[in-house]
């Protein structure tokens, strides 16, 4: 009797690690987000948040989505994409809000303008999302026409891991660049690096196509290398702390 109900308190136990690990896996990538569209909304200023994050996260997960027509992966990867794409958009929407509002110049930017020199900074949300519908459709078709090629698909699934696998390399040169993290937040960085190994571990326990893992421990890499230049810069100083950082340049600054 005891044996049984040690077993069903086992069971449980499992299972409930089991949905939290889901959920950490499902909403985790955005938790970093939500403090930063916060700050926005209080400041009214979105000059501290490159929204070439978004562009870069939408790129990914989107390319992500197509790659499991042609080569399946687990659900809660697929609802993982779908959420940061969901919160991507939203935060485009809110930057671009806030920009408009605080812009002197009201001469219009839009995707259909097809003007290089102001792409992915047009003045309405909705020309954001036309450009993500647009890339979406003809990324979508291109798949469809190649789905039969391995090569096509196996490709498509490591561009999409690749890409989100790079969001961190922005900071580490711009650390590089200015010889200091002064202006950087540390704690972000340890979030980052602390999710990047989480969501590696679990592509590894849940045999993942490779492409996954392998830019997982890249990504992990590039997160460990921006806090040894937290430890060098801070041990051996490259330049006066008066300094000023820019946030903007980092695809992932927040």
């Amino acid at each position: 009797m005891e044996d049984e109900a040690f077993e069903q308190l086992v069971s449980v136990f499992n299972s409930l690690v089991s949905w939290v690990a889901a959920g950490a896996m499902v909403f985790g990538g955005v938790v970093p987000y939500i403090p930063q569209y916060r700050d926005i909304r209080r400041t009214q200023n979105a000059e501290g948040f490159s929204t070439y994050v978004c562009l870069v996260l939408l790129v990914a997960n989107i390319l992500r989505i197509l790659f499991r027509f042609g080569r399946y992966f687990e659900t809660l990867l697929l609802w993982q994409s779908i959420i940061m794409i969901a919160t991507m958009l939203i935060m485009l929407n809110l930057c671009t809000n806030v920009r408009v509002a605080t812009e002197l110049s009201t001469k219009r930017r839009s995707f259909i303008d097809f003007d290089w020199n102001y792409f992915w900074s047009w003045t309405h949300f909705v020309d954001y999302v036309e450009c993500v519908f647009a890339f979406t459709l003809v990324a979508a078709y291109i798949t469809y026409l190649l789905l039969d090629s391995a090569l096509y698909v196996e490709t498509l699934g490591f561009l999409a891991v690749f890409t989100e696998a790079m969001l961190g390399t922005p900071q580490l040169y711009c650390n590089y660049q200015n010889k200091s993290t002064e202006g950087m937040s540390i704690k972000m960085v340890l979030m980052w690096t602390s999710g990047d190994t989480f969501k590696t571990g679990y592509f590894l326990l849940t045999h993942a196509p490779v492409q996954f893992w392998t830019c997982g421990l890249l990504q992990v890499g590039v997160d460990v290398a921006i806090l040894f230049q937290v430890y060098y810069y801070s041990r051996y100083p490259q330049k006066p702390v008066s300094h000023t950082v820019s946030h903007t340049t980092s695809a992932k600054a927040l």
